[in-house]
């Protein structure tokens, strides 16, 4: 039976994830093999990988996260690779709807995994994450990734379906650690936006946070997530501001 497996590689980059990885690759031990691109840690983390049997790298040049994670899929043996994030773990039944697919030849198909994010703990049904489906699993033959800044996507050839299970996303445990992220992604996105010719000033800044707010608290039904749903449409709002700002100081 294992022979007419598709082969599959798993591949992800990281940077100073010495405290969650160990769930991520366990939920991945049955795959064909481990990537692990570093983009700078200064933890533990490739260690970690290492005596885990991850095949592991270090990233010469950061060029943003598009560029990071095509170098990861392109250190992979097999084409079929399915990209994940360290913060990040199958769910209970996704490594046995993907076993499945493998005995298919994942039906020519590039898929979509269903994730369920978690913020401060707690799992967010609305606010906009509840349509959220990465595409993650592709043949590298037909697809790549894009050489975005942030925000980075597959683009393929390949017809895509969806997995019925769930990816399970650990993101955001706490409050600190969200700005934090937010920052560095801002700065990156004001620097991809600036250099596509985009302008912006503090009154957009101020416009644009208060439309993602009212998009996911109240198009996207984040005030069914309660306390912790105003918390993070709230400070995603903030996120938007601090990104529009940015971008206004670097075209000053």
């Amino acid at each position: 039976m294992n022979a007419t497996l598709t082969p599959l590689s798993a591949v992800l980059i990281v940077k100073n994830e010495s405290a969650v990885i160990d769930r991520c690759l366990d939920s991945l031990d049955w795959v064909d093999e481990i990537v692990v691109l570093d983009t700078g840690s200064t933890d533990a983390t490739l260690e970690l990988c290492a005596k885990r049997g991850c095949r592991t790298y270090s990233l010469e040049k950061w060029e943003g996260f598009g560029k990071a994670k095509q170098e990861a899929v392109n250190l992979a043996t097999h084409d079929w690779i399915l990209s994940i994030d360290a913060d990040e773990a199958l769910g209970k039944w996704m490594d046995v709807e993907i076993k499945n697919l493998r005995l298919y030849g994942f039906d020519g198909c590039a898929w979509r995994l269903p994730r369920r994010s978690r913020y401060l703990g707690k799992v967010i049904r609305y606010c906009g994450w509840q349509n959220d489906a990465p595409l993650r699993i592709f043949n590298r033959k037909q697809g790549q990734f894009n050489a975005n800044l942030v925000h980075e996507g597959i683009q393929t050839s390949q017809r895509i379906n969806s997995c019925l299970t769930w990816l399970e996303h650990y993101s955001y445990p706490t409050r600190e650690g969200h700005f934090a992220k937010m920052r560095f992604y801002g700065e990156l996105s004001a620097r991809q936006k600036k250099e596509a010719g985009k302008r912006s000033n503090p009154v957009e800044a101020v416009i644009q946070a208060a439309l993602k707010f009212l998009k996911m608290y109240i198009f996207k039904l984040g005030f069914l997530d309660g306390r912790i749903g105003f918390q993070l449409c709230r400070n995603s709002a903030w996120g938007v501001w601090y990104k529009y700002h940015q971008l206004w100081k670097l075209g000053r």
